[in-house]
């Protein structure tokens, strides 16, 4: 090959290089940012039974943003990481319960151990960690066993919720839940429910609250007035549910349902436009009939 065509190969390698470089960067910035547009949702979806509902395709789900609808791109089996703290109500108005709790319980942990990180917290007079985060089921087992009534105690179920909500947000697992088993007793509280539900959402944590009881309401009294608002208000903004007993003795069956449903979420990514400003209500909902859809926003970045 003679000097002069080496050096016009030469010329043309080198015009092309910067061409070929701009174009892999042009290609890369544009997947960031399909991805930086991409979030996800963990979500239930359940029959008029509270069972679980498989099989659902991406028209299935319904998600808004500030009432502004999103593209579903895909769905499929939720397989992250799940936390779950149990707060469990020892307080004294909780003595005749608490027999079915540990065995509700012990149910509980033992379907859920194997999938995810479970803390045991008891409530009488102050939030109490019986066992941290663990999938060990025999420390489950041991933690739950050892739960007993504590006489002339009151219930902190608005403190262990903040707390522990606060604790989560250091760890961000994917997926995080709360799940109180309570009594209607008396309530020891100096905060205030929209400051606890709040606590929920920053920590993107849904909660499942379990209520065994008539849970009166009373204006007179402020840890049984915050309780009222917090159970109805911290499910619903929080994408969790509350589950109403008025006896214990549906309580087994109540939290193996509970375990069903946590066992067989969705994750749900969907395509947000790009905005410099995140929105203030993630809402889910059911496209198909009969069907009812509660989740929260995966934690820790997409979560894709």
């Amino acid at each position: 090959m003679s000097s002069h065509h080496l050096s016009r190969r030469l010329r043309l390698v080198l015009t092309a290089a910067p061409v070929l470089a701009a174009a892999n960067w042009l290609s890369a910035d544009l997947a960031a940012q399909a991805d930086s547009r991409e979030r996800t949702m963990f979500v239930s979806a359940v029959d008029n039974k509270g069972e679980p509902v498989e099989g659902l395709g991406p028209d299935a789900f319904v998600i808004t943003e500030d009432g502004r609808r999103r593209e579903v791109l895909r769905v499929s089996r939720a397989t992250e990481p799940l936390d779950i703290a149990l707060l469990v109500d020892n307080s004294q108005a909780a003595a005749d319960e608490i027999i079915f709790m540990r065995e509700g319980l012990a149910k509980f942990v033992a379907t859920m151990a194997p999938r995810a990180q479970i803390a045991v917290i008891t409530l009488a007079d102050r939030p109490t960690i019986f066992t941290d985060y663990t999938s060990d089921p025999k420390r489950l087992a041991d933690a739950v066993g050892r739960v007993f009534s504590m006489t002339q105690s009151g219930a902190t179920l608005l403190d262990a919720i903040g707390e522990t909500a606060q604790g989560m947000r250091k760890r961000q697992t994917p997926r995080a839940v709360i799940v109180p088993v309570v009594t209607d007793g008396v309530e020891f509280t100096n905060r205030y429910s929209k400051d606890v539900a709040r606590a929920l959402v920053d920590a993107q944590v849904a909660l499942h609250a379990v209520t065994i009881g008539p849970f009166y309401h009373s204006d007179d009294e402020h840890g049984i007035r915050e309780r009222s608002f917090l159970l109805d208000e911290g499910p619903a903004r929080s994408g969790g549910q509350r589950l109403t007993l008025l006896s214990p003795m549906g309580l087994d069956s109540t939290l193996e349902r509970l375990a069903r449903e946590l066992l067989a979420q969705y994750k749900v990514v969907y395509s947000r436009p790009q905005s410099l400003i995140p929105p203030e209500k993630t809402e889910i909902s059911s496209g198909k009939a009969g069907v009812t859809m509660r989740g929260a926003p995966a934690r820790g970045g997409n979560g894709v």
